[in-house]
């Protein structure tokens, strides 16, 4: 179980031009700060940034990296968490909003008060968070990060599970699509994934994650966004994502940027390939593979956050990747 005992915890805001105030989450521990760089964790599809501060059975992402050394920021992108409009007229959100929009304004917010006195960032996504760290590299010249790390994120879509590439077959079909009371479902369902076998293998092996606090789990959940899904639909046709007329893929290829690939044996969700797209593309010396899982223990997409094992497999090899970046 995992708490905020021992840690520093403030929370944060930044205003983007179109209409938004995001939320954000600041953390560190006293006893192990050793500044450096800060770190921001950016959530994925149709979750907010709650599960980075905590872990069903050991120690949350969160705390994993504040007692590295680091500072660590957790955001909520428009239409996550406690995020909000400040405007009626507030932009929509959208794959190229969060990549360009929201995370320019994180960073500003970050860099501003951060108790390092830093001028870049290390960026930390999560699934679709760290496919939008890659479209904020591209998009964003100026942009002021230090490198990355991508837990399950793909760049280019290979291999996609039969159910997903049917489920985002049509962009204006799924974009027509409006979605309520997913936590609510998730509360209902993730539950019995304990007493029915492999009901969640595409997501999660529920055979080495603690699932007697499911419900406080599914705080994560947020209700998939229609534009976003149509976003998607689109790069899974396309298979790579094209924002604002710019190929991603094509944009970063040959990076030099440092870049930590972290993917599971057997996700579902971003198939190996998927995950190991942007390591094809990147700069050798730059991009280092963390893989997680083997036949005997197998991982999928949810457990490189919740498994009881992610502490040690996940959380600490990163902590200890980035340490080398700093120096």
């Amino acid at each position: 179980m995992d708490t905020s005992r021992d840690l520093e915890v403030e929370q944060h805001t930044a205003r983007t031009p179109d209409g938004w105030l995001l939320e954000l989450r600041v953390a560190r521990a006293p006893a192990h700060f050793a500044g450096g760089l800060p770190l921001v964790i950016v959530p994925g599809y149709g979750m907010n940034s709650f599960i980075f501060s905590f872990h069903p059975k050991g120690t949350s992402m969160e705390r994993s990296l504040c007692e590295a050394g680091f500072e660590v920021w957790s955001l909520n992108l428009r239409r996550q968490g406690g995020s909000r409009k400040v405007r009626s007229d507030a932009g929509e959100a959208s794959l190229r909003a969060y990549a360009e929009t929201d995370l320019c304004a994180a960073l500003d917010a970050v860099l501003e008060h951060t108790a390092t006195r830093a001028d870049k960032v290390q960026l930390i996504g999560a699934s679709l968070g760290g496919s939008l760290a890659y479209a904020h590299l591209a998009l964003v010249p100026e942009h002021r990060v230090a490198g990355v790390v991508a837990i399950g994120a793909p760049l280019r879509w290979e291999a996609l599970h039969p159910a997903l590439a049917l489920a985002f077959r049509s962009p204006r079909l799924v974009g027509m699509l409006r979605f309520s009371g997913t936590r609510r479902l998730a509360r209902t369902v993730l539950p019995l994934a304990a007493r029915i076998p492999h009901a969640l293998d595409i997501y999660m092996n529920a055979s080495h994650v603690d699932l007697s606090r499911a419900r406080e789990m599914t705080q994560t959940v947020e209700d998939p966004i229609p534009r976003v899904n149509r976003d998607i639909a689109k790069w899974i046709g396309e298979r790579d994502m094209i924002l604002a007329g710019t190929n991603i893929t094509e944009a970063l290829r040959g990076c030099t940027l440092p870049l930590l690939c972290v993917l599971s044996n057997r996700d579902g969700i971003v198939p190996t390939p998927a995950a190991l797209s942007a390591a094809e593309i990147w700069a050798d010396p730059a991009v280092q593979v963390l893989r997680i899982g083997d036949d005997d223990n197998w991982f999928s997409h949810a457990d490189l956050f919740v498994a009881d094992e992610a502490p040690g497999l996940v959380f600490s090899p990163i902590a200890s990747w980035l340490a080398l970046q700093h120096g």
